[in-house]
């Protein structure tokens, strides 16, 4: 079997979330379990022979997380030569799900409670991804300079956020009603809320506003990011308060950027 220990006490001492350790614990487990073979009997071709079962069945995104996992483990933490070069189909070029402002006010203006209009709206207002909002404490927001912290978000990097005008009597209300440190507490008020609490608010919401578009917290923020780059805010600007490590995943929003697309003359313009 897995030393899982080994493996655990590895990354964590690497620093990797709690999240992603149990990810990695999970896909070397599921491909044992496939092979059916002791550790010590594991060859490449068994590797390859996994990867080639999840081929129709998996995502290519999945499949990236299965190969980082084992990967990690037989050539950082058991040091065998073994893993094969293993060429993954290339990621499909989808674009991301983005709402216009009018559905963005339509599915605000549809929440339910005043709680769920200031999580939509603050999750848009910021560009925040979900588990950097339920984790958001009170202590790292600013009203006077209308900014805020987030904290050893991806990449464990901090980062500055902006806080609009319209939104700081609803912050300021909320930190006043929060019996815990985190601006979001939950029900229980000893907790936070939870990404999938968010998610299902925002799911009943788009229902209930009557959005047909998939609505998350990331098309939430895909919005956000969009509509920056629509109103004229350059991109590496943007890509800083998104904090993404590379301009590379920032550019995409300029293949939804109506309005940047909207600025382009054809060149039957000028005959």
């Amino acid at each position: 079997m897995i030393d899982l220990e080994k493996l655990k006490t590895e990354m964590k001492l690497r620093g990797f979330t709690d999240k992603t350790i149990s990810t990695y614990l999970f896909f070397n487990e599921k491909f044992l379990n496939f092979i059916g073979k002791q550790e010590a009997e594991i060859v490449g071709d068994d590797i390859k022979k996994y990867f080639a079962s999840l081929m129709d069945k998996k995502s290519r995104n999945t499949m990236m997380i299965a190969y980082s996992a084992l990967k990690f483990y037989y050539d950082e933490i058991l040091k065998k030569s073994i893993f094969p070069d293993i060429k993954l189909p290339k990621k499909e070029q989808t674009m991301p799900n983005v709402l216009t402002k009018d559905e963005l006010k339509k599915l605000i203006d549809s929440s339910q409670t005043r709680k769920s209009k200031f999580i939509i709206s603050f999750l848009y207002a910021t560009g925040m991804r979900v588990s950097e909002l339920v984790n958001l404490k009170k202590e790292d927001i600013n009203l006077q300079e209308k900014v805020g912290w987030v904290r050893r978000g991806k990449g464990k990097k901090d980062r500055l956020f902006i806080i609009p005008e319209k939104l700081v009597p609803e912050i300021q209300f909320f930190i006043d009603n929060s019996k815990t440190p985190f601006l979001f507490s939950s029900s229980n008020k000893d907790e936070h809320l939870t990404a999938r609490n968010i998610q299902k608010i925002l799911k009943t919401t788009a229902k209930i506003a009557g959005i047909s578009k998939k609505v998350s917290p990331h098309t939430l923020r895909h919005s956000f990011g969009t509509h920056l780059l629509d109103s004229g805010v350059d991109i590496r600007r943007i890509q800083e308060l998104l904090g993404h490590s590379s301009l590379q995943t920032t550019q995409i929003y300029t293949h939804i950027s109506t309005e940047e697309i909207k600025k382009i003359k054809s060149p039957f313009e000028e005959l």
